[in-house]
């Protein structure tokens, strides 16, 4: 499932359970249910709006369960409708599609070595961007994640499936294979299908 969807996805769950118990509920925030439930829908709605809701933006800092609700509501519109396409994100997808299209020049000019590395290093960024959208960590003991270890996370995270998985590890591969000057252990049209796979991939798991 797309990023963009599973978060919707998720959104729509804490919500269904929230007016689940609201229907049987004298008030708004189903105190009168007993603390049980309470605590726990109000768990789960705060930890939905927290892994979710860009960082110091509106949709946090509700105290109430009502509150909370009613921005997680908002929330999830907004995703449905496109409108958490941050300026950040959106400087991102532009960045790697400059870095892309610099890849695809320098690949007719004969250079798939180069290429190779570059497109390589568009792969690994977009992963540590999938890893923050599903707070998944990008560092142990304080040292960078290896791209292999973060694609195997997100994997288990549900931001793409196994065949996905397969294909980001073969690039992979070939990015290493040339970053360390193995360059006639592959060919410029697998460097060709690596670049217009990685084009295809980031653009189809972007938020």
């Amino acid at each position: 499932m797309p990023v963009k969807q599973e978060i919707i996805a998720q959104i729509d769950r804490a919500l269904k359970l929230y007016n689940e118990h609201r229907t049987r509920a004298g008030f708004g925030d189903l105190s009168d249910l007993g603390t049980l439930v309470y605590e726990e829908v109000n768990t789960i709605v705060t930890a939905t709006i927290e892994r979710l809701a860009p960082s110091g933006s509106a949709y946090r800092g509700a105290v109430t369960l009502e509150g909370k609700v009613g921005k997680l509501t908002a929330l999830g519109r907004d995703y449905d409708e496109g409108y958490l396409s941050t300026v950040q994100g959106l400087i991102r997808a532009e960045l790697f599609a400059d870095f892309l299209e610099m890849a695809e020049h320098l690949l007719h000019q004969g250079y798939k070595d180069a290429t190779a590395v570059l497109v390589g290093g568009v792969l690994e960024e977009h992963l540590r961007a999938l890893c923050s959208i599903r707070s998944v960590p990008t560092s142990v003991s304080g040292r960078p994640k290896k791209a292999d270890a973060m694609n195997s996370e997100l994997t288990a995270a549900g931001a793409y499936n196994k065949l996905d998985q397969k294909s980001v590890t073969a690039w992979l591969d070939l990015r290493n294979k040339a970053a360390h000057g193995e360059y006639g252990q592959y060919t410029s049209e697998q460097v060709a299908t690596m670049l217009s796979g990685v084009r295809e991939f980031a653009g189809r798991t972007a938020v």
